[in-house]
């Protein structure tokens, strides 16, 4: 069976579209174009399928406004720009939106938002809060206040990040090219456009090249690198023509169009990896004898009355490695709490985490699923 049956089975989809799409290659904000895609996402949450969008084109569109003919290269002028065509563009997905009685919600995000733990965990819960209660969030770079630089990358990179940011089961990546081809289709004739891939097949380097737009910044190599992004959390990525008719219901349906790139792994295992190999310990959790034996049974969270002493300085969401009384590394997860925090509720019943903090984030001083047995 085609892995494409994925697509009819996510429950959580972030969808990117890219400045050309939405500008229809900078004559202005497509209006009509928005509107097809938005009744395709209505469709999407009708059918119980929570949707982030990711949208580009608020410098393209300000460009467009000011009557701009090139992107500048001046970092102000792109803020000035993007902070024009930020209005105009919430205001359209709003209204496109609204025909159908469902509410979105603006969020700008930096490069810092999502590199601080404490600020990423904080975003993921409004994100999460936001798609329980039935609003799309459309999600793009806050890009009038960056000052080092205007982009995460691309849009294609903040795409495959917000994906790993609320665990989405897949990125849609709207664009205005068909897909990933073994060859360049402008250049070669014989070009034929790859179905499907794992994200982490070499081979596709070479395919994707490099190069981007007038009004974008992402190529098609941004687009491959962002489903490798993608794939860390177990996410799939689709790289597909935007203005094929009715783009979004054919993905949904299992037609065979753009490009399939597989992640390796589930989610759950991929996280596990990234949680076990790919991050820096900033503090170390001491556990009694009861709390050592209940990890190494495994599926088990990490409660603060198994810890006996804490060391080091670290925040929220940050990782910490978790020992026996012999100092030998058991685990290491991602901790709910700060360390002066956990100095305080270590030792305790969850239940006395009210009475000791004021407040309660977590029962678990680390939850089963960030975290791994080392």
């Amino acid at each position: 069976m085609s892995e494409r049956v994925q697509l009819r089975q996510a429950k959580r989809l972030v969808i990117k579209i890219g400045s050309a799409l939405l500008t229809n290659d900078g004559k202005g904000l497509d209006e009509v174009s928005l509107g097809l895609w938005v009744d395709q996402i209505a469709d999407l949450v009708a059918d119980g399928v929570e949707v982030v969008i990711v949208s580009s084109g608020a410098v393209a569109v300000g460009m467009n406004r000011l009557g701009w003919l090139r992107r500048p290269g001046q970092l102000h002028e792109l803020q000035a720009a993007a902070a024009v065509g930020q209005m105009g563009l919430v205001q359209s997905w709003e209204a496109q939106f609204m025909r159908h009685g469902i509410h979105t919600a603006q969020i700008l995000l930096t490069h810092d938002d999502l590199s601080d733990r404490k600020r990423y965990l904080n975003g993921r819960s409004t994100l999460r809060a936001l798609l329980d209660v039935g609003v799309i969030p459309i999600v793009n770079e806050n890009d009038t206040v960056v000052t080092d630089e205007i982009r995460f990358g691309d849009n294609d990179t903040l795409g495959a990040l917000v994906a790993n940011l609320v665990e989405a089961d897949g990125l849609l990546i709207l664009t205005d090219q068909l897909g990933l081809f073994n060859r360049d289709p402008r250049k070669h004739a014989d070009a034929e456009l790859v179905a499907e891939r794992m994200a982490s097949d070499p081979e596709l380097d070479a395919m994707a090249g490099g190069g981007a737009g007038t009004l974008g910044r992402g190529g098609m190599m941004t687009k491959l690198r962002a489903s490798r992004l993608a794939a860390r959390s177990g996410a799939f990525t689709v790289i597909v023509g935007g203005r094929i008719e009715k783009v979004i219901y054919r993905l949904r349906q299992g037609d065979v169009i753009g490009t399939l790139l597989l992640p390796d792994q589930s989610r759950v295992a991929a996280r596990k990896q990234w949680i076990a190999g790919h991050l820096q310990t900033r503090g170390r959790l001491t556990l009694d004898a009861g709390a050592v034996r209940v990890l190494r049974l495994g599926g088990r969270s990490l409660l603060p009355v198994g810890v006996t002493s804490v060391s080091g300085r670290f925040r929220r969401g940050e990782m910490v490695s978790c020992v026996d009384e012999s100092g030998r590394e058991i685990a290491r997860g991602l901790v709910n709490y700060d360390a002066d925090e956990a100095r305080a509720i270590a030792g305790r019943s969850s239940q006395c985490i009210n009475d000791v903090l004021g407040y309660i984030s977590d029962e678990e001083m680390i939850h089963r699923d960030n975290l791994v047995i080392v």
